[in-house]
């Protein structure tokens, strides 16, 4: 039995209730991007209490607390906040109701559909185990509590507020996310884990007229509409079969009523890729087609492109994975597994370790209700199973809440381990 474990053991019961009541309250009340006031104050005071140097708002909201436990490593564990502007739909007696306003002014739906809310009571039971245990290890664990992570702004902007000497250098970077999967499992692997994302804002531009006279306009909505079919071929056509690549247009907006030919459409579009050459010639072909396609339709002005974020592949470091690996075996035997691949999520995660230098890794738990997940297996039917950003997205509460607890404590203790301390690096 690991020291984790026995501690988990001793503070039993009581402490998962704890949890689940935090990680409720959280999910009842979600907050978007860069506005996580509410809860960077929930986990600031709940960290102090347990004894971290606690700072605030770094970052605009993000928390950062350290815990000095003698000599050895310093350890960071990070867990994003925020939530997506969107109405959650589970029908859970704990779903979201909440509204906000986003960056547009426009009023949104808030919901916690990406597991954020997990994260973060994860990260805060992590806290209180290694307060409360000090004996199971030593040197320094750092918690970072990220904001705006769906915006790609969060971590970028810690880094930013870092500055020298602020906080301890950490030695080794550590986070997780829930996925769907059987909950119970962890799944982990070394190099690329996660796709680069970008996001474009592509506006093309028309000429406006009466719908009864169309041979007076350039109609920017079949403009919008060739484009968008066009951009569909760059995966299929330009990307080898065997390099994989996502290109999604989630939206396209124009006019707005049926007799006006407007001005001006807008797409907003995503992709996602594994390489820096892939994403290169995407970004190329992009530019190209909405480039040709304007020009086909006689646009008197050319399309005007706004980068809307961008996040960096996530490379786990090869050698911190076998140690991590190692630590997951014996924490959870075959219930923590290699990913066979990569995933095509992105996270601004990797953005500490690449701006520090700091080998970092990133895994995932899984939150669905095994018997549902085997089900979906033998039907061939996992997709069908509500993933993150799904409105019915919802990890069951139980294990789910102790493996992610349990793996990001074995994670740590792989460098903090008592006996490990003084020769971990």
């Amino acid at each position: 039995m690991s020291p984790w474990t026995e501690a988990l053991q001793q503070l039993g019961q009581p402490l998962l209730d704890e949890l689940a009541a935090i990680y409720t309250d959280l999910h009842r009340h979600p907050e978007l991007s860069m506005q996580e006031v509410r809860t960077a104050q929930i986990v600031a005071d709940h960290v102090q209490d347990l004894g971290y140097e606690v700072t605030r708002g770094v970052g605009v909201t993000g928390v950062v607390a350290v815990l000095r436990n003698g000599a050895g490593p310093t350890v960071m564990l990070r867990a994003d906040m925020d939530a997506l502007p969107m109405q959650e739909k589970t029908g859970l007696p704990y779903a979201s109701t909440e509204t906000a306003k986003d960056e547009d002014g426009a009023t949104v739906g808030v919901a916690h559909s990406c597991g954020h809310d997990m994260h973060v009571t994860w990260l805060l039971g992590t806290a209180r185990v290694l307060a409360q245990h000090r004996e199971a290890w030593s040197g320094t664990a750092m918690l970072v509590f990220q904001p705006g992570e769906e915006t790609a702004q969060g971590a970028a902007s810690m880094v930013a507020d870092w500055g020298e000497g602020r906080f301890p250098r950490p030695d080794i970077i550590l986070g997780q996310h829930v996925m769907v999967g059987a909950t119970g499992t962890v799944t982990f692997r070394p190099g690329v884990t996660l796709s680069a994302g970008d996001s474009l804002k592509i506006r093309l531009f028309g000429r406006g007229a009466h719908g009864s006279q169309p041979q007076t306009s350039v109609d920017p909505v079949v403009m919008a509409a060739a484009t968008t079919l066009r951009l569909q071929t760059i995966v299929s056509r330009e990307i080898a079969p065997s390099e994989p690549a996502v290109l999604t247009i989630g939206s396209l907006q124009a006019g707005t009523k049926e007799n006006i030919i407007p001005d001006d459409a807008t797409i907003k579009l995503n992709m996602r890729t594994f390489s820096d050459d892939t994403r290169e010639s995407m970004l190329k072909a992009i530019h190209r087609i909405c480039c040709a396609e304007s020009e086909a339709s006689g646009a008197e002005r050319p399309p005007e492109f706004t980068p809307l974020n961008r996040y960096p592949l996530t490379v786990n470091d090869a050698e911190a994975t076998r140690k991590l690996a190692d630590a997951f075996h014996a924490e959870f035997g075959g219930a923590a597994s290699l990913a066979p691949n990569p995933a095509s999520a992105s996270e601004d995660f990797s953005l500490f370790g690449r701006a520090w230098g700091v080998p970092y890794v990133f895994w995932f738990v899984g939150g669905t209700d095994p018997d549902v997940y085997a089900r979906a297996v033998q039907e061939k039917a996992i997709n069908r199973i509500p993933s993150n950003h799904s409105p019915m997205f919802a990890p069951v509460i139980h294990p789910t809440l102790a493996t992610g607890l349990r793996a990001m404590l074995a994670a740590a203790s792989a460098w903090l381990g008592p006996d490990r301390g003084a020769r971990a690096s």
